[in-house]
């Protein structure tokens, strides 16, 4: 399998990190998501403006994944907690997204940037990591689960203008 360079994403990666967010997004949710929806949602959460913003603010980490050749295929955000569960600030952070194209998943390339988000999250001063899954993602949800996270709770998460519920996992760092 070809191997993945894992580094921290540069201000110059947000068009990359939108176009590969963007297929991610719809790889992973156009089996059961309206079209509309997806689409809006992806214009919105995965262009270049959010990037652009995750990656000049500095509570936030995203780690990019690339081919020897540079071409993106996987990345994760580190950030800090915005779910409805009351988190605490001071010891928590958020693992917002974690996303490999197809051809990248297995191989270990899944408990490689779960091992630096991980790391990422505890150099941050974290004790606990946090993060949404999408209850019909059975495929995460037992990558999550071999990684020791539990369900805590459950939000309302918007794609376009259509809601879908998603879990709230934990784990102890």
């Amino acid at each position: 399998m070809t191997p993945i360079i894992w580094r921290v994403a540069r201000a110059d990666d947000a068009p990359a990190l939108s176009i590969l967010g963007g297929a991610t997004f719809l790889s992973s949710f156009a089996h059961d998501h309206p079209g509309a929806a997806l689409v809006s949602h992806i214009r919105t959460a995965h262009g270049i403006p959010y990037y652009d913003a995750a990656l000049a603010d500095p509570e936030q980490t995203v780690l990019i994944g690339e081919t020897p050749f540079g071409a993106p295929v996987g990345y994760a955000m580190v950030t800090p907690p915005d779910l409805p569960i009351a988190p605490d600030p001071a010891c928590d952070r958020e693992l917002k997204r974690l996303y490999l194209l197809s051809g990248w998943q297995g191989g270990g390339h899944g408990d490689r940037i779960m091992d630096l988000v991980t790391q990422e999250a505890r150099r941050r001063g974290a004790s606990r990591l946090l993060l949404a899954v999408y209850p019909q993602n059975d495929r995460a949800r037992r990558f999550y689960a071999r990684h020791d996270f539990v369900e805590v709770g459950s939000l309302t998460f918007m794609v376009g203008d259509v809601p879908f519920r998603d879990l709230i996992y934990a784990r102890p760092l």
